[in-house]
């Protein structure tokens, strides 16, 4: 069954299903593999939530109109889009050199407690070389790397699954 002809419904909770999969894989490799997210990890989790709740207020949702599901699709695009900047921002600080690179700076927390909400979001994106550390690869990618794939994959299936034409449904 070709899955480009799912219904909405369906399209979106599987979009929700990658996303709270991509998460649990996320959290199990801190908790058992003890591999702490730095900021930018952290960032990236929240977009991917922010995500999968799109996904699945859609999919509980269901809308008939073609307008309700251009909707949903637009909005979890945009959400996989800002996934998508702070993934290759993560990426970026990977590949560039080490020390062409500052420190990352204090732990999230830190800042949290210490910052203004608009000033923790500059400081993060604009972390740098500890942020670079690459501790976990599958097939020579990092977890930042798989990530983008992920949100680029994400976006696309966002806005094939809302602003695909669909059939009449019959009464």
């Amino acid at each position: 069954m070709n899955p480009l002809r799912w219904s909405f419904r369906s399209q979106f909770l599987l979009g929700f299903l990658v996303c709270a999969g991509l998460l649990g894989y996320a959290i199990f490799m801190q908790l058992q593999m003890g591999l702490e997210p730095c900021p930018l990890c952290i960032f990236q989790r929240l977009a991917f939530a922010a995500l999968g709740l799109l996904f699945l207020i859609g999919a509980l949702h269901g809308p008939a109109d073609g307008a309700g599901r251009k909707t949903y699709g637009t909005l979890a695009f945009i959400a996989a889009a800002i996934g998508i900047g702070i993934a290759g921002r993560h990426v970026w600080v990977q590949v560039m050199p080490r020390d062409a690179m500052s420190s990352c700076g204090p732990p999230l927390s830190f800042l949290s407690e210490t910052m203004g909400p608009l000033e923790v979001l500059r400081t993060v994106l604009t972390g740098t070389a500890d942020c670079g550390n690459i501790d976990w690869t599958f097939v020579g990618l990092s977890m930042p790397m798989w990530s983008l794939v992920w949100f680029v994959l994400l976006a696309a299936w966002a806005l094939v699954a809302g602003w695909r034409r669909r059939a009449p449904r019959l009464a």
